[in-house]
C-alpha cells in the first residue's frame, strides 16, 4: 500500500489505516480475539498506521495493539495514540505534569519507550492557543518521551490554530463526503505549513456504509445510540453531526454513486484518500473482512471528475446546512 509522510514529523503512514476506538468501547463488544483478528488482517492488507487513544476502554485499545505487536516484531506499524480526556475537560488540566502522567501511562499501555505519535485528544478550545501547552509537548519531545505530537480537533478553526504552531505534525480532523469544511481552508493551510492530515469518522460512523435503515437499533453500549444528541461527548463524532434520518436517506443517494466494484465504503474513503493533503484515513474495522475491504479502497482508481461532482452535489443538497455552522 502506498504511505505518505505525516507532515514534519517524517514519518510515514499506509494511505488506509485503522482506527481502534471500537477495540476499546463504545461501538458494542468486540471480543479480543476477533480484535486481533482485525489488526492482523489490517496489517496482511499493508496498513502500517494504527490510531488509538489512552481513553479508548480505559487503555484496553492500547493495551490490545501492543499484545498484537509483540507477537509480530517483522512488523513496522506507527501506533499514534491520544491524550487529554482522562480528566475534566478544562485548559488547567492541560499542563506538563499531566502530560508526563498520561504519557507514562500510555507508554506502559503500548509497551514501548518512546511514543510514534501523540495527539491532543480533543481538548478545550483555549488549548490551541496556549504556548504553555505546545512548550509542554516540546519538552516530552525533549525528553525522548514521545516522537512527535499533533492534535486532534472538533472544528477547522481549532485546526487552523494548531497548523499555525511550529511543532505540530498532524491534525486528526473529521473529513468524509458529509463533512465537508475541511476541504476549504484546512487541507490547503495544513499542506502549506507541511502538516499531516489524519482523517477520522471517514464513514459517518457507519452510515456511508450504506447498510443501515431507519429502522436500526445499534447496541445500548454503542456511541451511536447515546450520542446522537451530543449526550456524552460532541455530537459530531456520532453519524458526523447529521441527522440520523437525513442521514440514512442521503447515504442510500450517496451508495448509488458507487462505480462498479466499488462498496459505498470504499466510495467514501476512495473520495477522502484522493483530497490533496490527507496523508491518511484510519476507518474502524470490527471484523477482519471490514478490515480487508477497508485497505482495498487504496487500490482503487482515483475517482472521476463526474463521480467527484455528483457526491459533492449530494453534500450540498442534503447535508451542507446541518453541520458547517457547527463544525
Amino acid at each position: 500500500m502506498d504511505e505518505r509522510v505525516i507532515g514534519r514529523s517524517g514519518q510515514r503512514a499506509s494511505v488506509v489505516g485503522l482506527g481502534t476506538w471500537q477495540l476499546g468501547a463504545d461501538w458494542g463488544e468486540v471480543d479480543d480475539k476477533e480484535a486481533l483478528a482485525v489488526l492482523e488482517t489490517a496489517a496482511e492488507s499493508g496498513v502500517t498506521f494504527f490510531d488509538t487513544a489512552d481513553v479508548y476502554g480505559d487503555g484496553r485499545s492500547e493495551q490490545t495493539i501492543a499484545a498484537f505487536l509483540r507477537g509480530r516484531p517483522d512488523l513496522d506499524v506507527l501506533v499514534a495514540t491520544k491524550m487529554g480526556r482522562r480528566a475534566e475537560q478544562v485548559p488547567e488540566n492541560y499542563v506538563l505534569d499531566n502530560f508526563r502522567a498520561w504519557n507514562d501511562r500510555s507508554r506502559r499501555n503500548l509497551g514501548v519507550g518512546r511514543l510514534d505519535l501523540v495527539q491532543l485528544h480533543c481538548p478545550p478550545t483555549p488549548v490551541y492557543s496556549s504556548d504553555a501547552v505546545y512548550d509542554a509537548l516540546d519538552t516530552l519531545v525533549e525528553e525522548e518521551r514521545i516522537a512527535a505530537y499533533g492534535v486532534s480537533v472538533e472544528t477547522s478553526a481549532e485546526a487552523l490554530t494548531a497548523i499555525a504552531r511550529p511543532g505540530v505534525a498532524s491534525v486528526q480532523i473529521i473529513l468524509n463526503p458529509f463533512r465537508m469544511k475541511p476541504l476549504y481552508e484546512v487541507l490547503p493551510a495544513a499542506r502549506e505549513a507541511g502538516v499531516g492530515i489524519i482523517a477520522r469518522v471517514p464513514l459517518a460512523s457507519g452510515l456511508l456504509s450504506g447498510k443501515y435503515t431507519k429502522d436500526t437499533v445499534f447496541a445500548a453500549d454503542d456511541h451511536r445510540t447515546y450520542n446522537r444528541h451530543g449526550e456524552a461527548f460532541d455530537q459530531g463524532e456520532t453519524f458526523s453531526g447529521v441527522d440520523y434520518a437525513t442521514g440514512v436517506e442521503a447515504a442510500a443517494e450517496f451508495a448509488a454513486l458507487a462505480p462498479e466494484g466499488y462498496t459505498p465504503a470504499q466510495l467514501a474513503l476512495r473520495w477522502i484518500i484522493d483530497q490533496p493533503g490527507v496523508t491518511t484515513v484510519i476507518p474502524g474495522a470490527r471484523n477482519p473482512e471490514q478490515a480487508r475491504a477497508n485497505a482495498a479502497a487504496a487500490e482503487l482508481p482515483q475517482l472521476s471528475a463526474q463521480t467527484a461532482a455528483a457526491i459533492r452535489e449530494l453534500y450540498d443538497r442534503r447535508i451542507k446546512e446541518q453541520v458547517e455552522s457547527r463544525w
